[in-house]
């Protein structure tokens, strides 16, 4: 287990902040700070508003500069979390790196490959498996792989979950999510209402 304070960059690919985006990013900054480290929103436009409860989020650094500009010195510390990457994330990570870095967003379905902007600035990649994660799953994950000492292969997943919207409709997430103690998947707080309260709008106006 890594005792070392790490840092959790989501490099934000949009111009705008939806709902969903929010309730995620407010997740991971409480989780990260949780265990004494640091989460970043960077490539946050001047322009964009971000809400209330996101802007007072214990522990969010927000940045208006890009990540390759942050780490422009230290990229080798930087290892970018990569579903084209060649190799699977591992505890032994923690030694080589103390920055992860996250392409929001990275939960669209159909998945879109938004990281391709960050590989190509040359950041070292490692793999979360095979399926597609919520940005808060991924960072979740991470935390787990890195600072917990887990294996990926040991951590305990729900994969496309199904949500009931009401008592004649159910919902199919498409994502795979870390499972809590009695077997839901974990969301951000507020996330399940927002879902329902939008079902009828599908996952694209969501982000």
């Amino acid at each position: 287990m890594s005792r070392d304070p790490k840092t959790y960059v989501v490099e934000h690919l949009d111009p705008e902040l939806g709902p969903w985006s929010s309730l995620e990013y407010q997740a991971i900054a409480m989780e990260t700070t949780a265990i004494g480290s640091t989460f970043c929103l960077s490539s946050v436009p001047e322009t964009l508003e971000l809400p209330e409860k996101l802007r007072n989020a214990p522990g969010l650094v927000i940045e208006h500069r890009s990540v390759e500009a942050i780490y422009s010195e230290d990229k080798g510390r930087v290892c970018l979390l990569d579903p084209a990457a060649k190799w699977e994330l591992s505890p032994e990570d923690a030694v080589h790196f103390d920055v992860f870095l996250f392409g929001g967003i990275l939960g669209d379905d159909p998945p879109r490959d938004r990281t391709s902007e960050l590989r190509q600035k040359g950041f070292e990649g490692r793999r979360l498996g095979p399926m597609q994660m919520t940005t808060d799953t991924a960072a979740r994950v991470t935390r787990m792989v890195i600072q917990q000492g887990l294996p990926l292969e040991t951590i305990p997943y729900t994969d496309y979950p199904e949500l009931k919207i009401d008592e004649h409709e159910s919902t199919e997430m498409p994502f795979r999510y870390v499972k809590d103690e009695k077997g839901a998947p974990l969301m951000p707080e507020g996330m399940i209402e927002l879902i329902k309260k939008d079902s009828e709008k599908g996952f694209g106006d969501l982000f």
